[in-house]
């Protein structure tokens, strides 16, 4: 198995993963290829993304697993060595190929490149019920931060508070 940056001959494969992954987060529900394929290249890849994408590739070409990073500055730590850090959006690897170290590689490689990049620490949420994630990256040696929690705003919440401020 290899770890790197998407490339073009990965797409097809990718796209496969991306069904899955839609798959997982929304309880089976199935995607158009033709969807997930425009997204992937019209946004995800597109120049101005502000995304990394990372895959395992095992060695049949096709990809197992996926980590999408973005590198971020601090807004209130200015000390060159506290200043970025990398922000891992998602990591994910096919049902088929859990517990055979693509998700360990995977993290491991986006620590590398975040370390090269001048980052002094790797971030990621985390679903509260994904106990098996939880577990594998506590395994790792990841701590959880207890001080902060997720908020989203969605749909009406989001509209109305939109409008609060709009020109009329």
């Amino acid at each position: 198995m290899r770890v790197e940056l998407v490339g073009e001959a990965q797409h097809a494969s990718l796209i496969d993963l991306l069904c899955e992954l839609h798959a997982f987060y929304n309880e089976g529900a199935v995607v158009p290829r033709a969807l997930v394929r425009e997204h992937l290249i019209g946004n995800l890849l597109a120049p101005a993304s502000p995304q990394r994408l990372v895959v395992a590739v095992g060695g049949d070409g096709e990809v197992v697993g996926l980590a999408a990073i973005t590198l971020v500055f601090s807004l209130v730590d200015f000390a060159a060595e506290q200043c970025k850090h990398c922000q891992l959006k998602e990591l994910y690897v096919r049902a088929s190929q859990r517990s055979q170290g693509a998700g360990k590689a995977l993290i491991a490689w986006v620590a590398q490149y975040a370390l090269s990049q001048g980052c002094h620490r790797l971030d990621w949420p985390v679903k509260a019920s994904n106990a098996r994630g939880i577990a594998f990256y506590e395994g790792l040696g990841a701590v959880r931060v207890v001080d902060r929690l997720s908020y989203r705003l969605t749909g009406t919440s989001l509209q109305q508070l939109a409008r609060v401020n709009a020109p009329a």
